[in-house]
């Protein structure tokens, strides 16, 4: 049953937060916390409805040195969502629709099936005095399952061997500091630089078969600047492709269950002022040598910056507040309004660069914003109610915005969606006379489709790109030389 406690938990995130430049008075808000939980009563929150399905299909993957994708025999995405009156149940194997691999630094783990359920609250609210710290491991998912981590792989700065410590292939790490995976460290690797050669196109990798990822969860392809050549032979995707000119999808929820957005929102935090990339607000420190943190507390030193550029390490970075709306809290996120939270809610943003290259802390951290437990569960021991995504509502004013490249062509062409996609689209390759010459689907949580055009003579084709509601069609031109 939903409670007026339920009321009061939920409206104490909107009146601790100062995020808008003017709070609304009580009235209207409690009128919005009655809102929420009749969508949640109703089985229309967006912690219930966001979740790609699917009972199916199976993901796939590839071996290096091979750039054909294998098939894993594991369901991808979700397969089961169930909720009761304070959780949602989120029920996966861990696996993406994209293909998963190769992880070029030795990593041999290959993405497997982690049979996981994840229990999150359906009511989040800001925990109040200290704030719990990120940790090493799950810390979040994504809505197709896939489970996010922090900045940290494990690995810190031994300080008085002056060497590396803590996972594979380094002694454990000891003393003080935040503790890594593999023990204690004042000085914390980031896996975005340090792990990069083993990520594969969609910015993941497994630990022990849990794939995950760190960052932004879109192709390194489709960066303004691309930092790894890994999709030039293994090609992939990713869970979503940014666009600059929307409001991300909401893509995940935290441990904490707030949720998280892609990279673009709006740029004030009440909705207005146009789409604006959403900013962290930690930059690089000044230094040349790892002697202090941020905040002045005089610890043993670290390696000089000589031998692992700033960025390498956790505490390389300091917060800096801004005034500007568009920028986040020192947990990487912020109250606002958002397409599926029009009365605002609290939520983490997957922060990058201008040139589209992830900007810590990535998603969320290094503390959450509300009161986060370990949220992996074995079984559910409650009374739900099952989500039925097939009754759900396809958007039917939603403008897919696609890429097709190259165009003209003469090989191949990729029809690239930008944005998330939440409903299957097939896409059609039609000549001059009408006829469907081939036809792709692109399923939810990919994001691109090939042609090949080889043996097509040359022309002016036409894409149709449907989602069995709504459809748009584009031109191609096929050249022969």
């Amino acid at each position: 049953m939903i409670t007026v406690g339920h009321f009061n938990n939920y409206l104490s995130v909107y009146l601790n937060t100062t995020t808008f430049t003017q709070k609304r008075n009580m009235k209207i808000y409690y009128l919005v916390i009655c809102l929420f939980v009749s969508m949640v009563a109703s089985g229309q929150a967006p912690a219930i409805t966001s979740w790609l399905q699917n009972s199916s299909e199976t993901g796939s993957y590839y071996m290096e040195g091979n750039s054909v994708a294998m098939d894993n025999g594991v369901l991808y995405n979700c397969q089961k969502v169930e909720y009761s009156d304070n959780f949602v149940y989120v029920h996966t194997h861990g696996i993406p629709a994209y293909p998963t691999g190769p992880f070029t630094d030795g990593n041999p783990s290959l993405a497997s099936d982690q049979n996981a359920i994840f229990q999150i609250p359906l009511f989040p609210v800001e925990k109040s005095g200290n704030k719990d710290e990120t940790t090493g491991g799950n810390i979040g998912v994504f809505i197709n399952g896939v489970a996010l981590f922090d900045y940290r792989d494990g690995v810190g700065w031994d300080t008085e061997n002056n060497r590396l410590c803590g996972g594979p292939g380094n002694p454990p790490c000891g003393g003080g500091g935040a503790p890594g995976m593999g023990g204690g460290s004042d000085w914390n690797r980031d896996a975005i630089p340090a792990e990069r050669e083993g990520f594969d196109c969609s910015k993941a990798h497994p630990a022990m078969g849990n794939y995950h990822h760190h960052q932004n969860p879109s192709a390194f392809k489709l960066d303004l600047e691309v930092v790894s050549d890994i999709c030039n032979l293994y090609d992939a995707e990713g869970l979503y492709a940014i666009d600059s000119t929307a409001h991300a999808p909401l893509i995940g929820y935290a441990y904490d269950g707030f949720p998280i957005y892609g990279a673009y929102g709006f740029r004030n935090a009440d909705g207005t002022g146009g789409i604006e990339r959403i900013k962290s607000s930690y930059q690089l420190r000044d230094i040349t040598e790892r002697t202090h943190y941020a905040d002045g507390t005089d610890i043993d030193d670290g390696p000089p910056t000589a031998d692992f550029i700033l960025g390498y390490f956790r505490e390389d970075y300091e917060y800096v507040a801004h005034a500007e709306e568009d920028y986040l809290d020192i947990h990487n996120g912020r109250f606002c309004v958002t397409p599926e939270y029009p009365d605002g809610t609290y939520a983490y943003f997957a922060t990058v660069e201008s040139n589209w290259v992830s900007a810590y802390p990535y998603v969320v951290g290094p503390t959450f914003y509300g009161d986060a437990e370990r949220r992996s569960v074995n079984s559910v021991n409650e009374s739900t109610t099952l989500y039925d995504a097939t009754v759900a509502v396809i958007d039917q004013e939603k403008n897919l915005s696609v890429s097709i490249v190259p165009n003209p062509a003469s090989d191949l062409i990729a029809v690239q969606v930008n944005d998330l996609v939440t409903e299957a689209i097939t896409i059609e390759l039609i000549d001059q006379l009408g006829k469907v010459v081939a036809q792709k689907e692109i399923a939810q949580g990919r994001t691109i489709a090939y042609f090949d055009v080889s043996t097509l003579y040359a022309g002016v084709y036409l894409v149709k790109i449907s989602n069995g509601v709504y459809q748009k069609v584009e031109q191609v031109v096929i050249n022969k030389f």
